[in-house]
């Protein structure tokens, strides 16, 4: 055993190795780039850096590697072997290093400390990752567009958006995806788990950052503000769609028509117009709908609901846009008015029928004898004729 740290060895010559760590004996320098080491065997698995030596080659996927103990950790990805057993809670691990590092959560221990913040790591490399903020250095650069990042894995990352590699697929549905976190999030959706749970209202979500957004509704919190009108909001995604109000701009385009619009789920919807695609179907009656909030509605006419309650006379309404109309019978307001002769009206469908009186137009036509009609009640009225 080392006096110095107490680590433990088999052998009696990888002690003394390891020892020359604590006495700083590093004899081994690299002519290259001057690191040196305790070891003459190290620095010749390292000067592969530089000469790009990788022996050590997979029979099965040709990868190469300057180690053989890499190459033998790498061929546990083939066999699907996990030899390296947590005692704590028998999850199982490719790796021995992989074992050591998830131990630290069983432990909480964090022996790796930020000498500029204090903040503790239980991995060396989130520590190495970390100090990079202090730095400010962001060594790993795009070779395509130039952009550079703290960590070679933001950078791996990265490139697949040039590279368009998705290489992550769920088993299920073999949607493929960039990252291995955002494949895990999506196979909750098959899955229905939800691990994350908001500690005021207990609704769960599968996302942790999903919860973190929902906390903002509790707190009152709007950390997204509009730097033109000041306009605070509780989602990125909202404050994003808010900005393309001041700038006009429409980046969604349809296909089919050329329709602009400013969100993509909003063209998403809009296609299923030219494709007569009704994915929310009623489990009630079968009716069919383009948009999930139209389905929501309609299924109140089944429970009767009527969430939206007026403060005045507590009269109850499906929908919330019903329920503001309403409101402008106590106030008096007439806020939809028409440009040929001013007059003014509750709601928008009253001035949509009244403006036909001034253009003449007539879309509601009789099957039988083709009579049209400028509202859809006067050619219901004019039907009970036939």
């Amino acid at each position: 055993m080392c006096e110095v740290c107490n680590r433990a060895f088999t052998h009696k010559r990888s002690m003394i190795r390891h020892q020359r760590i604590h006495r700083d004996e590093c004899r081994y320098n690299c002519d290259v780039c001057n690191k040196a080491f305790s070891q003459n065997s190290d620095l010749i698995i390292h000067q592969r850096i530089h000469s790009d030596g990788r022996p050590y080659v997979c029979d099965v996927c040709n990868k190469a590697f300057s180690r053989k103990s890499s190459l033998l950790t790498h061929e546990h990805m083939h066999s699907g072997e996990h030899p390296y057993v947590c005692d704590v809670c028998n999850k199982a691990f490719s790796q021995q290093s992989i074992l050591k590092r998830h131990e630290h959560i069983h432990s909480g221990e964090r022996p790796y400390v930020c000498n500029v913040c204090n903040k503790a790591f239980s991995q060396q490399s989130n520590l190495k990752r970390h100090e990079n903020i202090h730095s400010g250095e962001r060594p790993y650069v795009c070779d395509v567009c130039n952009k550079a990042f703290s960590h070679n894995s933001s950078l791996i990352v990265h490139q697949r958006l040039h590279s368009g590699g998705r290489p992550y697929v769920c088993n299920v549905c073999n949607k493929a995806f960039s990252q291995n976190c955002n494949l895990i999030a999506h196979q909750r959706i098959h899955t229905g788990k939800r691990p994350y749970v908001c500690d005021v209202c207990n609704k769960a979500f599968s996302q942790k950052g999903t919860l973190l957004t929902h906390e903002h509704v509790h707190s009152g919190e709007r950390p997204y503000v509009c730097n033109i009108c000041n306009k605070g909001f509780n989602y990125k995604c909202n404050l994003i769609r808010h900005v393309r109000i001041h700038n006009g701009e429409h980046p969604y385009s349809c296909e089919v028509c050329n329709k602009a619009f400013s969100l993509q789920s909003i063209l998403i919807t809009h296609k299923r117009i030219h494709s007569g695609e009704r994915p929310y179907v009623c489990d009630v009656c079968n009716k069919a709908f383009i948009h999930n909030g139209n389905l929501i509605v309609h299924k109140r006419i089944h429970s009767g609901k009527r969430p939206y309650v007026c403060d005045v006379c507590n009269k109850a309404f499906s929908q919330q846009s019903n329920l503001k109309s309403h409101e402008h019978i106590h106030s008096g307001e007439r806020p939809y008015v028409c440009d040929v002769c001013n007059k003014a009206f509750f709601t928008k469908s009253p001035l949509i029928r009244h403006k036909r009186l001034h253009s003449g137009e007539c879309p509601y036509v009789c099957d039988v004898c083709n009579k049209a009609y400028s509202g859809k009640s006067d050619l219901i009225k004019h039907i009970r004729i036939h």
